[in-house]
């Protein structure tokens, strides 16, 4: 059962009832998506470059032999369950079914940003290939983020010829700080939109901007020394295999006499092509 529900007295508490401050999920339509897979491991296609070439006249053509490739994302499963006793659900004037379900729900959407994360990190822990690595020595030594590492993450993207819409970035709460002291980024001189108004990037230098506050699931990682490590990328470039989509569902199990709430889902992700994704490192000490 919920650890705090003998707690929850209808003496001490009304009907409304406050939720622990918590994120749900961001990210599933910053990357590209297939649903209904129907297998453990997805393998999305990935198509390479051509080159044109000259034709003598009456030679035949020349084939640009362009490549193809299977990227596999590997599904996991994925629950989030938890307890209600019958019994003390009747000492409390709320439907803790109901309330749970809106728990569990931004549990499993976490969690579904996590895997995602994790996929682009894992160029980075095996020492794969970005598009391009901005450190944190791009606008002064050992910064956080900044308007020099925003504009070095777009350079690499379009040098590597992404496509301008459909770009992303996800930062942590202390780089949103960061970038809203940048006079560029909250002065109505330069934007339309003044961001310190609202106290959040939504689109600017032609990214879609995700923050991610510090989570039990990992977030966006953060070394020992303070360097936090973001990520900008298009969506097309990072895969999402859904077997099956979030859902929650509550059951009576009589051995217990209470009803077991549970969220369950089954997805994974992967980097479809590292071309199309940029480590941006920042210093948060």
């Amino acid at each position: 059962m919920s650890i705090n529900l003998s707690a929850a007295a209808q003496q001490l508490f009304d009907d409304q009832v406050h939720h622990l401050f918590q994120d749900s999920g961001k990210l599933r339509g910053a990357v590209t998506v297939r649903n209904g897979v129907v297998a453990d491991v997805y393998n999305f296609r990935r198509m390479g470059k051509g080159l044109a070439n000259q034709k003598p006249t009456q030679a035949d053509v020349t084939p640009m032999d362009v490549g193809h490739a299977l990227i596999p994302a590997t599904l996991t499963n994925w629950n989030a369950p938890e307890y209600t006793d019958i019994f003390d659900a009747a000492e409390v004037n709320f439907d803790e079914q109901s309330e749970l379900a809106e728990t569990i729900a931004s549990a499993m959407g976490r969690r579904q940003d996590q895997l995602i994360i994790d996929a682009l990190d894992t160029l980075h822990a095996n020492s794969g290939s970005y598009a391009g690595t901005v450190t944190a020595a791009v606008g002064g030594s050992d910064t956080n983020l900044n308007l020099a590492k925003v504009l070095r993450a777009s350079n690499y993207l379009n040098d590597k010829g992404v496509p301008q819409s459909g770009r992303h970035i996800c930062c942590s709460a202390s780089g949103l700080e960061a970038m809203l002291d940048v006079t560029e980024v909250g002065s109505s001189d330069y934007n339309n939109v003044q961001a310190l108004i609202h106290g959040q990037l939504n689109y600017w230098m032609g990214f879609t901007w995700h923050v991610i506050e510090s989570r039990d699931e990992g977030g966006l990682a953060i070394d020992g020394s303070d360097v936090r490590t973001h990520f900008a990328w298009h969506e097309s470039a990072v895969g999402l295999a859904i077997g099956l989509d979030i859902r929650t569902e509550v059951n009576y199990v009589p051995q217990k006499t209470s009803w077991l709430c549970n969220g369950i889902f089954k997805a994974g992700a992967v980097v479809r092509d590292a071309t199309g994704v940029v480590e941006i490192l920042s210093d948060e000490t």
